[in-house]
């Protein structure tokens, strides 16, 4: 029955024609290529830590701006999930600490929202972030994102021009 209702309406966007759902072969980070995750929410840090995990990569997690901060500059990750409203400082506070000290300035940090404004998208990138990913997102985005950021190595680099500090105390490229 099952296989009449896919040929009678056809595949769905997200499978294709063969009934495998990712249209390309994704490229993953190397093995054990460590990540911060930094977010308020429980369940987002246990839902990105699962999927993290599944391929591989090995989770830190902080559930506020001050100890993500903390976390990344002793011992600095390969890639940052920051979130943007946390309590403390927030998200642009710790991107902007993170971009001033030279132990985390070169790693990229990809900023979470749920909000549905477009400016913290453009004000995360203006200030130095290398991607934004809005919440809710689905895992194929998620990888999508670290793969875009993969060098030859299979290690997430930085892409963008190093941000340099505005005498206004702003990040410019």
């Amino acid at each position: 029955m099952f296989g009449f209702l896919k040929r009678w309406f056809g595949a769905s966007k997200k499978e294709s024609v063969d009934g495998t759902r990712r249209q390309k072969q994704r490229v993953n980070a190397r093995s054990g290529m460590r990540v911060l995750v930094v977010d308020d929410s429980t369940t987002v840090v246990a839902t990105l830590r699962r999927m993290l995990e599944q391929n591989g990569y090995e989770v830190d997690e902080a559930l506020n701006g001050e100890k993500g901060v903390e976390i990344a500059v002793n011992d600095p990750p390969d890639l940052i999930f920051l979130d943007i409203i946390l309590p403390g400082i927030n998200g642009f506070a710790a991107l902007r600490q993170m971009r001033r000290n030279l132990r985390t300035r070169e790693v990229p940090i990809i900023m979470m929202s749920g909000n549905e404004q477009a400016t913290e998208q453009f004000y995360a990138q203006r200030i130095g972030a290398d991607d934004f990913i809005k919440k809710p997102f689905s895992r194929a985005e998620l990888f999508s994102r670290i793969e875009r950021l993969l060098d030859v190595s299979l290690m997430p680099r930085r892409r963008v021009q190093a941000a340099v500090e505005h005498p206004r105390g702003e990040f410019v490229k």
